[in-house]
């Protein structure tokens, strides 16, 4: 039993509802005998701007050919994609209205505690008749969930978040958005994630003004080194991040590195894991200098290299 009075989640859930928005995409696929047809999905969103941007999930929109948005009361829209970033599986699109349309307020996930109660918020399966809400708890924080677009720092809740639960909010029980449902588990029944609303809040300028995320990166795929590991390809350290491959005229291919080195240290920071890496490096900025501690075929060397824009990302 959840140990909250009913009128506060009440009060929660009607500060929230009207600003989630449910949004259908059609996607045009190609079979085997190359005949085209269209797919349709769902999704949700959160009105975050008076002037109809929505923030949801990329998976949602991605390689949409058409977006229709329909708020809480009924009226439907056509959707534009504003910005895309599927390293943090975030977009931002936007619908053209005079009309007054109902924001949603931005909280602050710094400051979760796992235990603390929050709703799920969205549009499971695309049913009508509004938003529905489930409630639960924040499971876990800061959970690194490997994506094909990279590492992505999570909030586990175990409260139900279904098809078309993506991209709706997870709120506090005062009705503030403190992340964006983006995954279910299918394998493990009960637990969901969602992107933290600091992340999405950090770069909601550059998606609205840019389109995309200006982020460095450095173009490895690494591993951590394990004794199986040390003892299998008898490397001379039981500690540090194997690179396992580089991509070619990445900056890391540009600076020498090279496949079955082993990375110690950034800038003098010891490294045990490959979130470290990523972690590090999204503080930086594109154009910034870091130096790596390498280890050689047992040799220590010393790796300046110059951090790049990553624009795989961004083919769309």
């Amino acid at each position: 039993m959840i140990p909250v009075s009913e009128e506060v989640l009440v009060e929660a859930v009607e500060k929230i509802s009207k600003s989630v928005v449910n949004i259908a995409s059609v996607r045009m696929i190609q079979d085997q005998v190359f005949r085209v047809f269209p797919v349709e999905g769902v999704g949700s969103g959160v009105i975050i701007n008076a002037g109809g941007y929505i923030l949801t999930n990329y998976h949602v929109i991605d390689d949409a050919q058409r977006l229709g948005v329909t708020l809480s009361d009924g009226r439907m829209f056509k959707g534009k994609v504003v910005g895309v970033d599927p390293p943090t599986d975030l977009a931002v699109i936007k619908i053209e209205t005079k009309e007054e349309i109902p924001v949603a307020k931005l909280g602050d996930s710094s400051n979760l505690k796992v235990g603390q109660i929050v709703l799920a918020v969205g549009n499971p399966f695309g049913l009508t008749g509004g938003p529905t809400v489930t409630s639960g708890i924040v499971s876990s924080l800061n959970r690194a969930i490997q994506t094909e677009n990279g590492m992505l720092e999570l909030i586990q809740t175990d409260a139900a978040i279904n098809p078309g639960n993506s991209g709706g909010p997870l709120v506090n029980t005062a009705g503030e958005v403190i992340a964006i449902n983006t995954a279910n588990m299918p394998y493990a029944q009960g637990i969901g994630f969602a992107v933290p609303i600091d992340t999405a809040k950090s770069i909601l300028k550059e998606l609205i003004e840019k389109g995309r995320v200006s982020r460095p990166w450095i173009g490895i795929t690494s591993m951590k080194i394990t004794r199986h590991l040390e003892r299998y390809y008898r490397l001379p350290v039981s500690e540090g991040i194997l690179v396992i491959q580089i991509e070619p005229f990445s900056p890391a291919d540009n600076a020498g590195m090279r496949k079955g080195d082993i990375i110690q240290e950034i800038d003098k920071n010891k490294i045990d894991e490959p979130t470290q890496i990523s972690e590090y490096i999204h503080k930086k900025q594109v154009g910034n200098t870091i130096t790596l501690t390498v280890n050689r075929n047992g040799k220590l060397i010393q790796v300046s290299l110059q951090l790049e824009e990553n624009a795989i990302n961004y083919n769309r």
